[in-house]
């Protein structure tokens, strides 16, 4: 390819203007051009304001316009009643009565000083309102038999126009293939009738452009019989004759028109027509009307041309007509002439008119609208169809018009030519940015105007470089085109325009862009109908097109916003389509685009929705207890039916209540149905599938089973004894709809098992029976049978039930117990024996209560608790006994009816437990080596208390070793522990102790304080001395008023003695606060129950068992010492012995002290560290 360094465009700008006319600078003189016009021709109809002649054309200097009429000049300014646009050649003429003058041909000249323009001609005419001449006509007499013509003769109007024939009570004319009607509106009568004999036939024109309805005067038509028969004579009868055309004829027609070939015949009998194209086969479009006299053929083209023959036939002969078709047409431009041309002085100038048509158009040139003869030249050359001017000189400019002319019309075109020299002219903005993506291509304009044509050189500029190669090249218009763009052809370019009356150039950029694409498309889905689709489409784009990229959606290629704008939503690339119907199915794209570029991704929802109802429900295979039903599946709706649901109704039982018969795969269409007998069914069918199921089907129609027999007999027999004599017997009734007939009753046959050999029946229409004097407790067998009006159901089975329970006769005996530990007791005895029963064994009640503390001896009210064992076993656990007290235990059998009587007492004693954990623990007088603990005794020692164990260690950043202290003294309340370690933190661990073991360990924490910190041992005076008793023991605790200060570690303590004091005051007050608190509880609620009972558990051997199981105590971050392990083996834990004292009487134990301490025990039992289940500390004996 050759490069563009220096390329000559100057043919080539030569043929483009030539072919595709000129762009003229403003500033440039121009021939004067038509823009507009009036073509054609103009009626004048009465209901038009006017009539309008337009001529509008451009050029500079501006064209000037007048008119002529009939080709003589037409002064616009000298008729006062038209109406003139100053602003170009156009006029109006009103609609008066004056018009008629102004009906004729009009043409209009647009010209300036360089040339004359004219318009194509249009004509206005002037309807005249059509009228029937008056004339008298004389009466048609004819004979019967022979044919008649009744002439219409319209007048001439505007088309279209339509006759037709009626009688003066506007009644048509029947017509059929003997009368009917030509094309000139002449009534044909092939032979006549004497019922043909009319005074009133009257032929009717209508003119719809101009509104008009005219009738002939009307014509008379007297028919005579035909002498002799009624019957027509033979000679009479004649063979046919062509009545129109009357001779052969040539038909020209316009292509494109409708050809209408008339033959209309007379004869009798009534000749047949038929029609014949010659040496082919009628067109495809043709059409026969008129009772076969007429043949049409719509917009016709040249195959239709040719010859066809018309052929008339009777009995007596036939009759033929020919027609010689010839389609012509109007001028068409065979080759487009050039409506512009510029040209250079001294060149020669070709003005081409090619024009085809039938007959072949003639040419005529004119010049600036006078004919070209009127110019005489001798560098003019006119040949057939087109002119050549030889060394054009400036002269020469001028308008030339071509007119190609026939009888079909006529075509004008003005071709401007316009002769000069001019120095180049780019047209092309200069400094002209343009931008496009990398891979794609550009072109930079340079248009220029110049004669002669001007040589265009582009080049590189910045940077500078070559544009030799394939992808720049240099287009028709003088535009540079870049293919495939890259990095380095962005910079500036020059274009050179110049020729020899001068040069001229442009500079243009190109810049580069980052293509615009998208980076997450949307994506196919499926959605269910009436919930929301969302489609995303993210967007990357050059920085400096973010403001112009605009995202638009379409569905199935239409815009959505434009046409689906309901229901959808668009918001920085998101599509969300609310409430999604079937109708948004479809495809969706996304287009992403800029000025430069764009870019589109689509993706397909599909909508879900449950399934159409199935249709065209039938039946098949009719018998008395079964069908087949057949369906047909309609649409899924995009999800697979998974399986059909048939239910029936029927009208007698529950009409209107539809029931599942059978489900069936989604792969089936059809089921077979077994029924019942004697019910009026109809079916219908619901398809379902992964979305729901569809509305039901429209019902089968009903089918109507014969009586039968019943299929089975009453389930669910029951057999009760609700009173020792007697025995209920209730089923569970058939269906309605089981009864297969009617009249249903059931029998019911029963008898003493194993006893008696005949049955005793009942026959009954309720389901339910008493047996009345009846042995207590003894089998029976039972059955029941079905039976309505058309048999019994097969033979039932045998039922065995009892009669009427009574309470037990006996209790167990050789009741015995052994003691396992201080709460838990093992209870056996010998089984009842089943005669002394008399019912359903229920199980066994075992009943026990304390009779007295071995504590202090004293006796205590009696309150029985209970364990029912269910079913036929004869020992169990009894959990939740209170240690070192004497109980009493009784057993007892029990049946459905109630209990049986209570076996002997059996008295027992618990041994000793562990005590409870002591309720208090307190820390106070810090010291920087001695500490005071505090404590209240345990509520329940559960034997003899034998002291306490103390045992603590020290808790700063590690924990430190467990120390222990066995305190001996019962009575004591109150420890200071010596020789601690100043400055430190320590957690105390207490716990009571009997002869069987040490309970459950309180905690508390507390601290040393520095030596330079050191307080006095007796700095807080001793506040109150409360006493508190309870069931087992009294007690007095001296407690000295704890400060918060008491809590802290030394590390903890301020650093200022002032700060110091106001933290004592504050604790002091907040202190006295609690202790009203206090007060204020023990008057509200008086007495303290300190348990409160509870209901045996479910399983009592699991949770005696559970309540023996060894409890291990370990600080909560380290674990349990190994001397502890040993020691805990039988203490139990303190959620245990709250478990036993459910199981026991309420001890009644009260606190009768001034409410003080009351208060205080009660807060803190909540909020004192408890730590059991293998977290309290290690005690070591």
């Amino acid at each position: 390819m050759r490069g563009l360094g220096s390329l000559i465009v100057g043919l080539l700008l030569a043929f483009f203007s030539t072919a595709f006319g000129l762009y003229f600078p403003p500033h440039v003189e121009q021939l004067p051009t038509i823009t507009a016009q009036t073509s054609g021709s103009l009626i004048a109809l009465p209901y038009d304001e006017n009539f309008l002649f337009k001529c509008e054309a451009k050029g500079n200097p501006r064209p000037t316009y007048r008119w002529t009429k009939d080709g003589m000049d037409f002064d616009l300014h000298k008729d006062s009643h038209l109406i003139i646009e100053e602003s170009s050649g156009t006029f109006l003429i009103p609609n008066t009565k004056e018009k008629t003058k102004y009906q004729g041909k009009y043409r209009c000249y647009a010209s300036n000083k360089l040339g004359t323009a004219i318009s194509e001609e249009s004509e206005l005419i002037v309807p005249m309102v059509p009228k029937f001449p008056k004339e008298k006509t004389e009466p048609v007499v004819v004979t019967e038999g022979d044919s008649v013509v009744l002439e219409c003769n319209p007048p001439q109007g505007i088309p279209p126009w339509q006759l037709y024939w009626m009688t003066n009570d506007l009644r048509h004319i029947e017509q059929n293939e003997r009368v009917s009607m030509g094309l000139n509106g002449n009534l044909y009568f092939s032979n006549t009738l004497v019922s043909d004999s009319r005074d009133d036939y009257c032929c009717f024109a209508s003119f719809s452009r101009i509104r008009t309805i005219v009738q002939k005067p009307r014509l008379v038509l007297r028919v005579k019989p035909s002498q002799g028969d009624d019957d027509i004579t033979s000679d009479q009868k004649r063979k046919p004759s062509i009545l129109v055309p009357s001779s052969h004829s040539t038909t020209y027609i316009k292509k494109g028109e409708e050809l209408e070939l008339e033959c209309i015949t007379e004869g009798l009998p009534t000749p047949a027509v038929e029609w014949i194209k010659m040496l082919e086969n009628l067109p495809t479009r043709t059409q026969i009307k008129n009772y076969g006299k007429l043949l049409t053929i719509s917009n016709i083209t040249d195959q239709v041309e040719g010859k066809y023959m018309c052929k008339a036939k009777n009995d007596l002969g036939e009759a033929e007509h020919h027609f010689q078709v010839v389609v012509e047409e109007p001028p068409s431009w065979q080759e487009e002439p050039v409506k512009s041309q510029l040209a250079e002085i001294g060149s020669d100038i070709h003005i081409k008119c090619s024009a085809r048509g039938k007959p072949q158009p003639t040419i005529t040139w004119k010049r600036n609208g006078q004919p070209l003869d009127d110019f005489p030249s001798t560098n003019y050359k006119v040949l057939d169809d087109r002119i050549i001017i030889l060394r054009a000189e400036q002269r020469d400019t001028a308008v030339y018009q071509c007119e190609a002319s026939n009888r079909h019309g006529t075509l004008l075109v003005n071709a401007n030519v316009l002769v000069m020299n001019h120095p180049p002219l780019i047209l092309t903005r200069n400094y002209l940015e343009y931008a496009t993506m990398l891979g794609k291509s550009v072109i930079m304009d340079c248009r220029v105007f110049s004669s002669p044509p001007a040589t265009i050189n582009w080049r590189r500029e910045d940077p500078e470089g070559s544009l030799d190669g394939e992808r720049y090249s240099l287009l028709k218009n003088g535009s540079l085109q870049i293919h495939k763009v890259e990095m380095e052809d962005m910079g500036q370019y020059k274009c050179l325009a110049n020729n020899s009356e001068g040069t001229m150039s442009l500079t243009t950029e190109l810049f580069i862009k980052d293509s615009t694409r998208i980076v997450e498309p949307p994506q196919d889905m499926k959605v269910k109908r009436g919930s929301m689709a969302e489609l995303e489409c993210q967007v990357e784009c050059d920085p400096t097109l973010r403001r112009e990229l605009e995202i638009l959606w379409m569905k199935d290629g239409m815009n959505i916003l434009s046409n689906f704008s309901e229901g959808y939503f668009t918001d920085d690339g998101i599509l969300q389509i609310v409430n999604v119907s079937h109708s948004d199915q479809g495809n969706y794209t996304c287009v992403v685009r800029t000025s430069l570029d764009q870019d589109t991704a689509s993706a397909y929802i599909t909508v879900l929705d449950v399934p159409d109802p199935p249709v065209q429900l039938t039946l098949s295979e009719l018998k008395d207890r079964s069908v087949r039903l057949q369906w047909v599946a309609a649409s899924d709706h995009n999800s697979p039916i998974t399986e059909f649901i048939i239910q029936y109704e029927e009208n007698h039982w529950e009409p209107e209540k539809w029931k599942e018969i059978i489900r069936v795969a989604g792969s089936q269409f059809s089921a077979p149905l077994t029924l019942y007998g004697h019910i009026n069914y109809q079916f219908r069918v619901i398809a379902v599938n992964a979305i729901g199921r569809s509305h039901p089907s429209m019902p089968s129609k009903r089918y109507k089973t014969p009586p039968c027999a019943p299929d089975r007999n009453p389930e669910n027999i029951k057999i009760e004894g609700h009173l020792p004599h007697q025995m209920d017997i209730s089923w569970e009734p058939l269906l309605p709809v089981e009864h297969n007939g009617p009249g249903l009753e059931y029998k019911l046959s029963y008898r003493l098992l194993g006893v008696e050999d005949s049955w005793k029946e009942q026959m009954m229409k309720r389901h339910s029976f008493v047996v009345r004097d009846t042995q207590t407790f003894v089998p029976y067998v039972v059955k029941i049978q079905a039976f309505n009006s058309h048999g019994w159901a097969p033979e039932p089975r045998v039922v065995t039930g009892y009669s009427g329970e009574d309470l037990p006769l006996a209790a167990p005996e050789d009741v015995s117990v052994e003691v396992l530990n201080s709460t838990l007791l093992r209870v056996s005895w010998s089984p009842v024996p089943q005669t002394a029963l008399r019912g359903h064994l229920g199980g066994y009640t075992v009943h026990w209560w304390q009779t007295q503390s071995l504590l202090n001896s004293k006796r205590i009210p009696s309150e029985r608790q209970s364990l029912t064992i269910p079913g036929n076993r004869s020992h169990t656990m009894v959990p939740g006994l209170k240690p070192f007290s004497e109980y009493s235990l009784t057993v007892n059998i029990f049946n459905r009816r109630g209990n049986g009587p209570s076996s002997s007492p059996v008295s027992f004693t618990t041994p000793q437990g562990v005590p409870e954990q002591p309720p208090i623990l307190r820390a106070t007088n810090f010291q920087k080596d001695s500490i005071t603990l505090v404590w209240a005794p345990p509520h329940e020692t559960n034997g003899f208390l034998m002291g306490y164990l103390l045992q603590y260690q020290t808790v700063n950043e590690t924990r430190g070793e467990l120390k222990s202290v066995n305190i001996n003294a019962p009575d004591t309340t109150q420890w200071v522990l010596r020789d601690l370690q100043d400055d430190n933190w320590y957690k105390f661990y207490l716990s009571a102790c009997t002869q069987v073991g040490c309970g459950s360990a309180i905690s508390e924490e507390g601290g040393t304080v520095s030596e330079a910190f050191t307080m006095p041992k007796h700095s807080f005076p001793e506040v109150s001395t409360v006493s508190a008793e309870t069931s087992t023991e009294s007690y007095e605790l001296s407690t000295s008023e704890v400060t918060s200060s008491d809590l802290m570690s030394s590390k903890q303590l301020v650093a200022s003695q002032e700060w110091f004091v106001a933290i004592m005051c504050a604790v002091a007050l907040l202190t006295l606060l609690v202790l009203i608190g206090c007060f204020v509880l023990k008057n509200k609620f008086g007495k303290y129950a300190v348990k409160e009972k509870e209901e045996t558990p479910a399983d009592p051997e699991a949770q005696a068992m559970g309540e023996e199981s060894p409890c291990e105590y370990s600080d909560n971050d380290e674990k349990p010492l190994k001397s502890s392990q040993q020691l805990f083996t039988d203490i139990k834990e303190d959620d245990s012995s709250e478990d036993s004292s459910t199981m026991s009487e309420d001890d009644g134990s009260e606190f009768d002290e001034d409410g003080s301490f009351i208060g205080e025990y009660s807060g803190f039992r909540r909020r004192v560290s408890t730590e059991v289940n293998g977290h309290p500390p290690p005690v070591t004996s």
